[in-house]
């Protein structure tokens, strides 16, 4: 069952939606990309497929989606927003009797690039789960979004698609989780986009985003516990 939250971030409530199954392994925080909110599909079927694969999970809106603004303003806020979240994240488990719980950030391009600067900012997380990371802009290869990734020592899976334009040439990702170390690790998904779209095979963004479920489940039953 989805619950419906209010968390207070710089005065400003934002919404959220948690579940919760029996004997949870662990919870996963999820955000939105930078053009959408919780209520996309991409972020509502990968969120309910990992609740069904039996995890906890929160998914949530930033600022600016609650002040009815297309697009993302300051980090700073956004970077609020996530500790805030995993604070509550943190709350519900503890309410649940799992008090110390594993707690992951996970998020949608942008939503996931803010956790890792929330995460190299001092946030607590027991991991960072990138699904489609905008290293760059589209065809500015040249302006890397990474500085912020090197030193950090937590879990972190990166799921790309070959052909995300946020991501090319390809190498220049397999370089920069090179250099992250070996808790990090990349899969490439052979012919995907931005969206995990594939040229050719017309499939439903939920049913997209939920097929990426089983991959981030193994990769976070394999380091909790």
């Amino acid at each position: 069952m989805e619950s419906a939250l209010a968390i207070e971030v710089e005065g400003v409530p934002i919404s959220a939606i948690a579940t919760r199954p029996d004997d949870a392994l662990a919870t996963i925080v999820v955000a939105h990309g930078a053009g959408s909110g919780l209520e996309h599909p991409s972020v509502a079927g990968f969120t309910r497929a990992m609740h069904a694969l039996g995890f906890a999970t929160m998914r949530f809106n930033f600022p600016y989606r609650e002040q009815g603004r297309r697009m993302p303003g300051r980090p700073a806020s956004a970077v609020a927003a996530w500790r805030a979240v995993m604070t509550r994240a943190a709350e519900l488990a503890a309410a649940a009797g799992a008090s110390g719980e594993p707690i992951w950030a996970a998020g949608r391009s942008y939503g996931g690039r803010m956790a890792s600067m929330a995460v190299a900012e001092g946030m607590d997380a027991s991991g960072l789960l990138f699904l489609a990371y905008p290293l760059h802009a589209p065809g500015r290869p040249e302006r890397p979004r990474d500085e912020h990734l090197y030193g950090l020592t937590l879990p972190m899976l990166f799921v790309q698609g070959t052909n995300d334009p946020f991501a090319t040439p390809n190498a220049q990702l397999d370089e920069v989780v090179a250099r992250i170390g070996p808790n990090a690790v990349l899969e490439w998904l052979e012919g995907a986009g931005h969206s995990f779209e594939v040229k050719g095979r017309k499939r439903p963004a939920d049913e997209i985003a939920a097929g990426l479920a089983p991959l981030v489940a193994a990769f976070v039953r394999a380091r909790s516990g």
